[in-house]
């Protein structure tokens, strides 16, 4: 079923535009609200959010709608995606909602759903949802004395950064490093400092004051370049560097090098590895990570098993096969005996304890292979199917078999972004920016393309 408002992370566009304006975001809170009430008793949502400015529209009008369908709302403030997932649960509520449009410029704005298990809704459940919101859903709505009610929960980020810590070995201590952290001006701006400085680093902040326009502007992990000149800067040990709500890091390691989520999910698994503690023999990663990530596991005697683009397929695969270690390239990496999502935090924590136990650098440390030559380029198109196109169904045929069986060649659409993204690999550099550079210009030239 083709759905017309979730994607694949959730409901996601520019704020004050459909899908995200605060009707829909109201229509969201009425059918999510009524999905998951079951039982008399009283049923609670708790509501994050990141630092955007668009965030008080979309949580007053989702309040409106939760209360409206009957359900207690408990408003946690700015918070990384996974404390949301982590309270949940802690909090025995019947649905979490993080309002967010993760790397996305301000201008955007998202809702991510986890049901009372933490774990993000699955295709079918976000289906039945809505089905919800092209009804008539004010028909079923709560009657006035069983309307909800709204309350802001204190200690919420006290919580995180005890759940953080609580990772690592109690004996585990940060001290001796010096840090920096790039917070993205974004959901993680208080808790990713505390939580490092509590376990005896010294940190180093910086894009940690946000002012709800300037979130993922030229920082965070799809930016990390002021990163690496600041860990440069200060001679810090190592950096890194989170998303607008938390739940994706990169690293960077003494020499400014940028270490992506294909390097961080092999050194994790290496040493899980070796402790006992890996589950399903490998890692569980999507169809976007690097072949050489493939070939390394397998020299280790583990696997790599691909899914389609977005943590929640990764998440899903992990569940349904025993995996403990997955996540994506770039930087949501799912360690679930911790977490129920991607938790940027948690997985830069089992990273530095790798650096810190070695007592070597991270330059050494974090590069755990070299990388096959990869290139992705994007294609911004408006309307149409430009893949369906002759010219370019042929372009991709022609690329495949230059590549061959040595290489590889994934073009899909973007989830949440009107783009078309168009990646190749293989040994050779030169063939690999000659295929991706012709399909991309095979798109760009046709009547759909932007």
């Amino acid at each position: 079923m083709t759905k017309r408002y979730f994607g694949t992370d959730g409901i996601r566009g520019r704020a004050n535009r459909s899908p995200m304006t605060p009707e829909i975001a109201m229509r969201v809170g009425m059918a999510v609200g009524m999905s998951f009430q079951r039982g008399s008793h009283r049923h609670r949502v708790v509501v994050g959010k990141d630092t955007r400015l668009s965030g008080y529209m979309i949580e007053n009008a989702m309040v409106a709608g939760f209360c409206a369908a009957g359900m207690d709302v408990f408003l946690l403030g700015p918070i990384p995606t996974p404390g949301v997932a982590m309270l949940v649960r802690s909090l025995r509520a019947d649905i979490g909602v993080m309002i967010s449009a993760s790397h996305n410029p301000y201008y955007d704005n998202g809702i991510k759903l986890f049901g009372p298990d933490g774990y993000k809704l699955s295709d079918e459940i976000e289906g039945r949802i809505e089905q919800l919101l092209d009804k008539e859903v004010d028909i079923a709505l709560a009657d006035a004395e069983a309307l909800g009610r709204a309350k802001r929960i204190d200690g919420v980020h006290d919580r995180y950064i005890e759940f953080a810590k609580r990772t690592l070995p109690r004996s585990m201590s940060l001290s001796g490093l010096r840090i920096v952290i790039d917070c993205a001006n974004g959901a993680g701006y208080k808790v990713a400092p505390a939580a490092l400085w509590e376990l005896g680093a010294e940190v180093i902040a910086i894009n940690d004051d946000p002012n709800g326009l300037n979130i993922n502007e030229d920082c965070g992990s799809t930016h990390p370049l002021g990163l690496s000149k600041k860990v440069h800067e200060v001679r810090a040990d190592v950096g890194i560097a989170l998303d607008g709500d938390a739940d994706r890091v990169l690293m960077v390691d003494e020499n400014g090098t940028v270490i992506d989520g294909d390097q961080l999910m092999a050194l994790i698994a290496e040493s899980w590895h070796q402790n006992g503690r890996l589950a399903g023999g490998g890692v569980v990663a999507t169809i976007m990570s690097n072949l050489g990530l493939e070939r390394y596991l397998a020299d280790q005697g583990l696997s790599l098993k691909r899914t389609k683009v977005g943590d929640r397929y990764v998440v899903e695969h992990m569940r349904a096969h025993g995996f403990n270690v997955g996540g994506e390239q770039s930087g949501h990496i799912v360690l679930t005996d911790f977490s129920t999502t991607g938790d940027g935090l948690v997985s830069a924590l089992q990273v530095l304890a790798c650096i810190k136990r070695s007592g070597k650098p991270a330059s050494e440390v974090c590069r755990m292979f070299e990388p096959v030559p990869q290139l992705l380029k994007n294609v911004r198109f408006s309307g149409g199917a430009p893949l369906e196109d002759k010219l370019v169904k042929s372009a991709i045929q022609d690329a495949q078999a230059k590549l061959g069986k040595s290489g590889r060649l994934v073009i899909r659409p973007s989830g949440t972004e009107p783009l078309i993204r168009v990646m190749a690999e293989a040994d050779d550099q030169s063939l690999v920016e000659q295929v991706v550079d012709e399909i991309v210009d095979v798109i760009a030239a046709t009547k759909s393309a932007a």
